[in-house]
């Protein structure tokens, strides 16, 4: 299969402030960047706390949405490096990572398969229904079988092979080593765009789902020597998984790339506790806020991560963690085809 090869950005090499060197391998460009930074004034004013901003990756493209594209952009440069026909990777049936990777394969001319759990026996709309219409081959599993969900992608794999073709796998979340790059670009844009208006945050937030954006995010604080604690709010799971988890991309990042920045993992900071059902359940809590942010902000938060992050934070804010004078930079990893399959909670 012929591959359609998009633009590549050059190789980069940054040298931080730490005097670590960072030599970018090659990314397609595949994402609307850079993505605006805004003050979020009317939360701000509501909360009388801590001056709220947001990072807007929910507008890095309209089917693309969200920050699986920034992961991805380094992501399929490996694969079409490889000299890949196909795309493989997994999760729940509404996942944006699966949507946003069937789409790029559909525009890059490659085959896709997903492996969701509990995909096909789910209402066709949203994410799953976006898979579908640009081409996704879909697999459904049961939430037993997804535990083995590498062992059933690589099986895939050798099906793809045996036909002539040849899978790159691509883990949930696209959280590997090449994944995890995505976000340390962005703190890199987030560094820059900040300095120009002369805006010094003292946290971020973000939402915590599979690891890898919070530990790009982490490492780029490393490498720009930024003043900055990066907060991470887990969405399933617990603080313990995700400490681990992060703990081990950031040894695979340092190792594929010649990078020493172990010490980041004693940074790493995991808000626990507002999980609330359970991944990709929603409290009506959580569904009250959405409809606040949305009808007093003009901002769309999904039910899956960005709606329980917000409501992490805006909790944390009421318990004094973040303190009237310091600046807070959320940020939104999009997730807006994830509303539909819950519209009937909202009203």
């Amino acid at each position: 299969m012929a591959l359609h090869i998009l633009e590549f950005t050059e190789c980069s090499t940054f040298e931080g402030i730490s005097k670590m060197m960072l030599t970018y391998p090659p990314a397609i460009k595949l994402a609307q960047l850079p993505t605006p930074i805004e003050k979020l004034s009317q939360l701000t004013a509501r909360l009388e706390g801590p001056e709220i901003y947001i990072k807007r990756d929910d507008y890095t493209g309209i089917a693309e949405t969200g920050n699986k594209v920034r992961k991805l952009e380094f992501i399929l440069a490996e694969a079409q490096r490889l000299k890949s026909s196909h795309l493989i990777t997994c999760g729940g049936y509404q996942s944006n990572h699966a949507r946003t990777t069937a789409v790029l394969a559909a525009r890059l001319g490659l085959g896709c398969h997903l492996v969701l759990r509990n995909g096909m026996s789910s209402a066709m709309e949203g994410n799953l229904f976006l898979s579908r219409l640009v081409g996704a081959e879909i697999q459904q599993v049961t939430p037993e079988e997804y535990m083995h969900v590498n062992d059933i992608m690589q099986g895939v794999a050798l099906d793809i092979k045996s036909k002539g073709g040849k899978a790159y796998i691509i883990p949930e979340g696209g959280s590997n080593e090449f994944g995890v790059l995505g976000y340390v670009r962005a703190m890199e844009e987030m560094d820059k765009q900040l300095k120009e208006r002369s805006i010094s945050i003292q946290h971020m937030v973000v939402p915590v789902g599979s690891g890898g954006t919070y530990a790009g995010l982490l490492l780029g604080k490393y490498l720009f020597d930024l003043p900055v604690a990066v907060h991470g709010i887990n969405v399933c799971d617990n603080e313990a998984y995700f400490t681990n988890k992060i703990s081990k991309l950031i040894d695979k990042v340092c190792k594929r790339f010649s990078l020493d920045l172990k010490s980041a993992k004693k940074e790493i900071s995991i808000i626990d506790g507002y999980v609330g059902k359970g991944y990709g359940l929603s409290s009506q809590n959580e569904i009250e806020l959405i409809k606040q942010v949305a009808q007093k902000d003009g901002i769309i938060l999904d039910p899956v991560y960005t709606g329980k992050a917000m409501h992490g934070l805006i909790d944390q804010i009421r318990q004094g963690r973040f303190k009237p004078g310091e600046k807070v930079l959320f940020l939104h990893t999009g997730g807006i085809f994830g509303l539909f399959p819950k519209k009937s909670l909202f009203f």
